[in-house]
């Protein structure tokens, strides 16, 4: 745990602390550009909203600007710990805001636990967004908060920890019910916590059919009945006439339990005293009302959901609440009203009916997710959710009289959901998940580096590899004690010992057989054993690893030199090539070749090309691909740009298929609407390029590092590309999380060679 806690800090306090900022959107490096921006230019927006107040959607950020608010009473199950050590939490909500629905987000903690002083401002900095997201504010305050608000304002306002919960559970309470064979309005509910989450659910699940009378509410003091005294309103409205008083007399013969409450409440005991075919949601969060392993064996009909990621069926509000907001946005709702929530119940509700795509799969190490008992409401990371959340409460927005702005092409709309966040933001998640999926024996020639050894732990306990640690021993050992890591059953080797006499000469009489036409005598292959880079390679070529990782502490150049030597490249591959994999706002962009190739001559060019294809494939990605030079099109005739042309006649010829285009400048490829407006023959209209063949080494590199060092954005690399074997080599010095996007690299590449 003081492990976990320490990264946590170290996360959220190195380089510009904190999880947000604030991005410029139009240009401003002229004196132009800041006239237009502010003064004297901003006064024409100013008196355009001035005549019509409607206009500030149109001239200012408050389109797709939403507020999450909290005065910290209530954060994620720590309680009352004020709007300062909430901010994180804000923070992080902020984040996912943008990266699941691409909505922009201030935070804003409130110190005001008097309701009066809260509501007030609220409204009084309302102005500046186009939706409200209340969070962490305790009941029963959070009830009259929400209530005035959206009273008194005239854009989308809710309380995620209310909402959020009874929209997921109650999408997943109708899917068990369809699979228990159940209706929803002649079944009897249990609900333990009587909070503003567990009286909002109920409140929801009443809309859905469910009856009153059939609903037996409890708390700390057992069950909510009318002889009680001192009942707030909000536990008044389920305050049952009825003889029983505990949780377990409430539980006999119930079909549903929904738990918002505490861990271990809830007995097996207890479940096996519920109805045929029960639904039990233990949503406590960290620790379920009762764990996931008593539950099941509890009884085999048992529907089972938690809130935690690491069991089937999670309840995640991160279903709902970006696409809530993305939906109502677009729009301009003056609220999320009722008719908007039960369209995004039965939004989520169909989509876990489908069938789920390949990506859903890599990304949860699954083969066969179906809709079933184990998959009752879709999964956070699929792609799809943007796409039909957001329309559903778009359209039930329009239906009910709530929205100021009407979608008549619902295809386009569509579209650029999916424009916004592209197949490809989750890149780097799918890239480790598929990793996980089939991990791999990984040899690590520089363990004895701290941060190639954290790397390897991290990977092996997230189940990504199992490492192979190589260099000295010792060292390894101390390493491992000082740091507690826990490297049980994980091979190290010391190369250098007298004890691996025997296997370095092994692998040295190998070297030599494969490298003794090439100049290599016996004694320069036994010395090359000492050498952990080649060991690490003989490892790979002879099976004893499947992939390994160097680089850190070693030149690129002397790095590679192993892999060309001892791996090679595949056959009919005429070079091993190094490709950047950079993940920008606007999408992913595979970069080749930014290593390896000087001077690659048409020949070449198309290999490339043919390889990085079958990697961006490897991605679940479909290539789209542009030829880069100085000119386009044959405008040139000499030098490389004829080379590139060359490649290119050669790709449209013998891969018609394949969607490729050349030679261009780098802005005709960026830009699809330029390109197809300028030269609207070309293959690639209706694309945008996803991958970049450059002509030589020095503009693929330059390119790269531009992208790296200016840009800010995350770039992998460079993956190696056609050598025949799984070897890798990163940046020197690199850091914890780029080796890990290493590893998944070198063990998706190791996947793919044993045809896994």
């Amino acid at each position: 745990m003081d492990k976990l806690k320490n990264e946590a800090l170290a996360y959220h306090a190195n380089g510009r602390p904190g999880k947000i900022e604030v991005v410029p959107t139009k240009p401003y490096a002229t004196q132009r550009d800041l006239g237009l921006a502010y003064t004297p230019g901003v006064a024409s927006p100013c008196l355009a909203i001035k005549d019509n107040k409607e206009d500030v959607y149109k001239y200012t950020a408050k389109s797709n600007l939403v507020a999450v608010i909290s005065n910290g009473t209530a954060v994620l199950g720590l309680g009352d710990i004020g709007p300062e050590a909430g901010k994180p939490v804000m923070e992080g909500k902020g984040l996912l805001f943008k990266i699941f629905a691409d909505i922009d987000v201030f935070d804003i903690e409130v110190d005001a636990s008097n309701i009066d002083l809260f509501v007030n401002t609220v409204k009084a900095i309302a102005p500046t967004f186009g939706g409200i997201n209340l969070e962490d504010i305790k009941a029963p305050e959070c009830f009259e908060i929400e209530e005035r608000l959206k009273a008194e304002l005239d854009i989308p306002v809710m309380h995620d920890d209310q909402h959020g919960t009874a929209i997921i559970s109650a999408a997943g309470l109708l899917n068990a019910l369809e699979l228990a064979g159940k209706k929803i309005d002649n079944v009897k509910i249990v609900v333990n916590g009587a909070g503003a989450a567990a009286v909002t659910c109920t409140k929801l699940y009443k809309s859905l059919g469910a009856k009153a009378e059939n609903i037996m509410m409890c708390d700390s003091k057992g069950v909510i009945h009318t002889e009680r005294k001192n009942l707030n309103k909000e536990k008044l409205l389920f305050a049952r006439e009825t003889p029983l008083r505990t949780l377990a007399e409430a539980m006999v013969g119930a079909d549903v339990f929904l738990g918002l409450s505490v861990a271990g409440v809830l007995t097996k005991e207890m479940v096996q005293t519920m109805a045929a075919n029960p639904i039990v949601f233990a949503l406590a969060n960290p620790d379920p009302e009762i764990p996931y392993e008593e539950a099941k064996a509890s009884r085999e009909d048992l529907i089972f959901a938690t809130g935690r990621s690491d069991y089937p069926n999670q309840i995640n509000n991160v279903l709902g609440f970006p696409f809530i907001f993305r939906g109502a946005l677009d729009v301009r709702a003056r609220c999320i009203n009722e008719e908007m929530k039960i369209a995004c119940v039965h939004a989520l509700a169909k989509l876990a009916k489908e069938k789920v795509p390949e990506s859903v799969h890599t990304a949860y190490n699954a083969s066969n997710i179906v809709f079933g008992r184990e998959y009752l409401i879709p999964k956070p990371m699929d792609p799809r959710l943007i796409t039909r959340v957001a329309p559903a409460v778009a359209k039930a927005a329009i239906d009910s009289g709530v929205a100021r702005v009407l979608i008549s092409d619902w295809a386009a709309y569509e579209e650029e959901l999916s424009r916004r966040l592209g197949s490809e933001n989750k890149l780097i998640s799918l890239i480790e998940n598929k990793a996980k999926g089939n991990p791999k024996r990984v040899a690590f020639p520089e363990a004895s580096e701290f941060n190639v050894l954290r790397a390897a732990h991290i990977a092996l306990k997230e189940g990504m590899a199992t490492p192979v640690l190589i260099g000295n021993a010792e060292k390894i050992r101390r390493l491992i004690a000082e740091n507690d890591f826990n490297f049980d059953g994980i091979e190290i080797i010391d190369n250098r010992s007298r004890e691996k006499d025997a296997l370095r000469r092994r692998y040295a009489e190998m070297l030599y057989q494969k490298r003794q036409r090439k100049g290599m005598t016996l004694e320069e292959a036994v010395d090359k054993m000492f050498d952990k880079n080649y060991f690490a390679a003989m490892m790979v070529e002879c099976g004893d690893a499947d992939a390994a990782v160097t680089g850190y502490e070693t030149r690129y150049a002397e790095a590679i030199r192993p892999v060309v030597e001892v791996i090679g490249k595949k056959e009919g591959i005429s070079k091993i090539f190094g490709m950047h994999i950079v993940i920008t706002p606007k999408g992913t962009f595979f970069l080749a070749d930014t290593s390896m190739g000087a001077a690659p001559d048409s020949d070449v060019l198309v290999d490339t090309t043919l390889q990085a294809a079958s990697v961006v494939r490897r991605f679940n990605m479909k290539p789209r691909i542009a030829l880069l030079s100085y000119s386009n099109f044959g405008s040139q005739k000499e030098g490389t740009p004829s080379i590139v042309h060359k490649a290119v006649e050669t790709l449209h010829r013998d891969y018609p298929d394949m969607i490729v285009e050349g030679e261009m400048q780098l802005k005709f490829a960026l830009d699809k609407e330029l390109r197809t407006k300028m030269y609207g023959f070309n293959r690639l209209n209706g694309y945008d390029v996803n991958t970049l063949i450059f002509p030589n080494l020095s503009s693929a590199n330059i390119a790269m590092e531009v992208l790296k060092h200016i840009s800010g954005y995350d770039t992998l690399g460079p993956v190696l590309v056609g050598n025949r074997k799984s070897m890798h080599v990163m940046q020197m010095g690199s850091a914890v999380r780029d080796i890990l996007n290493m590893i998944a690299i070198a063990v998706i590449d190791a996947q793919a060679v044993s045809g896994k």
